[in-house]
């Protein structure tokens, strides 16, 4: 694989190499767990759409930039997108966003029906920690990691991370809540998952403490960094670029940064975020200017 630990940098062969890489990795583990269903074919169809693999490479990343990229980092991060897939068929669902395009092709319960996207939601989910749980897994990595790997996640995406945030996000439509309580919201709905990717990937990497507070603060920034430039594409997105309908925050009341302090303020606010991030990665050598050219694309990004 191509040395990327030095200038110049280049970030869209970095990206197109990882998604690659991510995408063969789990078509390999559909081709061993595949059936000729119905719900494998939902499932299939929502995970290999062209989607950014932000978090599974984060993950990776992670993982280089402490050590290396093992077996295990490996199997993580394609649960991480299995995670990160089953949320969107979910947030798509007509119960909550009731959207009918994601990854530049109709949503799952459009594709197949309400019932199998439900289903194919919830099979992804199960199957992120059949795979983090194969024996295999266990054979090359110490078993008391994995199972920290599993709190995390598990931590990350339920009733005190993601779950509870889009609760927040559902409770809060119509309602102008402070800036402290939105960003609570977000840290949970998106960022979350965001900050378990890069912590498994280093703890994974065998990353010293000091290593894992550094990039938990990077983390945590991008976290919401992310989350704020969504909102901001929300608005300003073209929505064949960015594979989803634009401007249905405001249509459904949602609470976001720039309804709260604007657009060119969110996007101060973003930009202080990964300033933030930049920061923390100080503490590493070069090989962490994958890591801050990702923070800068998430800014920068168009979809």
């Amino acid at each position: 694989m191509p040395d990327y630990h030095s200038n110049p940098f280049n970030l869209p062969e970095y990206l197109a190499v990882k998604q690659k890489f991510v995408n063969d990795a789990m078509a390999d583990i559909f081709s061993k767990h595949f059936a000729d269903t119905r719900l494998f074919k939902a499932m299939q169809y929502s995970l290999m759409a062209s989607g950014k693999r932000f978090r599974p490479i984060l993950c990776l990343t992670a993982a280089e930039v402490v050590n290396e990229i093992n077996p295990s980092v490996v199997s993580a991060a394609c649960a991480i997108e299995m995670v990160h897939t089953y949320s969107l068929i979910h947030d798509d669902l007509p119960a909550m966003d009731d959207d009918d395009l994601r990854r530049g092709q109709p949503t799952c319960h459009i594709q197949f029906d309400e019932p199998t996207a439900i289903l194919a939601g919830d099979a992804l989910l199960t199957l992120a920690f059949e795979i983090l749980s194969l024996p295999e897994i266990s054979s090359v990595q110490k078993p008391q990691i994995m199972l920290q790997v599993v709190h995390i996640l598990s931590k990350a995406i339920g009733c005190r991370g993601m779950i509870e945030g889009q609760m927040m996000d559902i409770r809060n439509e119509g309602i102008k809540i402070g800036f402290e309580s939105l960003k609570q919201m977000h840290a949970l709905k998106t960022g979350a998952l965001i900050e378990a990717s890069v912590h498994i990937g280093a703890i994974l990497a065998d990353a010293s403490p000091d290593q894992i507070h550094h990039l938990s603060i990077y983390a945590r920034n991008i976290g919401l960094a992310f989350q704020v430039t969504d909102d901001i594409l929300n608005i300003e997105g073209d929505p064949m670029s960015m594979g989803k309908a634009s401007g249905t925050d405001q249509t459904r009341l949602k609470s976001t940064f720039p309804g709260l302090m604007g657009v060119a303020r969110s996007k101060e606010y973003a930009q202080e975020l990964v300033n933030n991030a930049l920061q923390a990665l100080s503490f590493f050598d070069n090989k962490a200017i994958p890591l801050s050219a990702l923070a800068n694309y998430i800014i920068e990004r168009k979809r």
